[in-house]
């Protein structure tokens, strides 16, 4: 994917030192006493506001409705909100320092709150899957985004929970930066609210049932679609 949105870097936060746990793929974000840190990737703005590269917002923005938590705290660079999922604790983050440098804001929430990867679920846009699809998995490389890439960066691991939201239309995109921060298109709106809901309700049962469980749940192809993405 080509290079997002540029901002400047954090001002005063600090990165370094944070504890990054080494976890097989059953021990990451499985049920058990932790808070879960979940993290929608975006742009912030209005301007960025309904463009398939703020899915990951959009679907935090769900995500806390459902379950009457507000996103409005400011700590440093990141907009939290605090509240209990299935009865366990959680804490929602909407990185505020442009697409590339989400990794940053992240991070130090992470510190201040003596969290590690294992407790992390990314949430964002893939152009690599189809519109509607989603797709959760336990690691894995950015895949060409670059705001999962400063994560991976920052937390100096690629293990960590991860859902990602088919993004990419049925017509060939000329050009990728340019598509994904533009308006969603006319089309893709129709199903947007079902897809919230079900990006949502798949983190719900990570949090609830822990992330293996919830692949086999809500995993899922584009409609229409014979074969699997990956």
């Amino acid at each position: 994917m080509a290079e997002e949105v540029e901002s400047v870097d954090p001002a005063g936060v600090s990165v370094a030192g944070g504890r990054v746990e080494t976890e097989t793929s059953d021990t990451l974000v499985e049920p058990g006493v932790r808070t879960y840190f979940i993290v929608g990737l975006g742009n912030p703005g209005l301007r960025y506001e309904c463009t398939p590269h703020n899915i990951g917002f959009m679907v935090l923005d769900r995500l806390a409705k459902r379950n009457g938590i507000r996103i409005k705290n400011n700590e440093g660079v990141t907009l939290t909100g605090t509240g209990r999922i299935r009865g366990r604790e959680v804490v929602l983050a909407k990185p505020q320092t442009f697409m590339n440098r989400s990794g940053a804001s992240a991070k130090a929430v992470m510190q201040s709150r003596r969290l590690s990867n294992k407790d992390l679920v990314l949430v964002y846009d893939d152009i690599d899957l189809p519109w509607t699809a989603l797709r959760i998995k336990k690691k894995g490389s950015a895949g060409g985004h670059n705001g999962v890439r400063s994560v991976i960066a920052e937390m100096r691991t690629d293990w960590f929970v991860r859902v990602r939201i088919g993004i990419r239309p049925d017509h060939e995109i000329e050009d990728t930066a340019q598509y994904v921060l533009a308006p969603l298109e006319r089309a893709l709106k129709v199903d947007l609210d079902e897809v919230l809901t079900y990006a949502a309700e798949a983190i719900e049962s990570i949090v609830a049932e822990g992330a293996i469980k919830s692949m086999t749940r809500f995993n899922r192809r584009a409609r229409g679609l014979k074969d699997e993405e990956e």
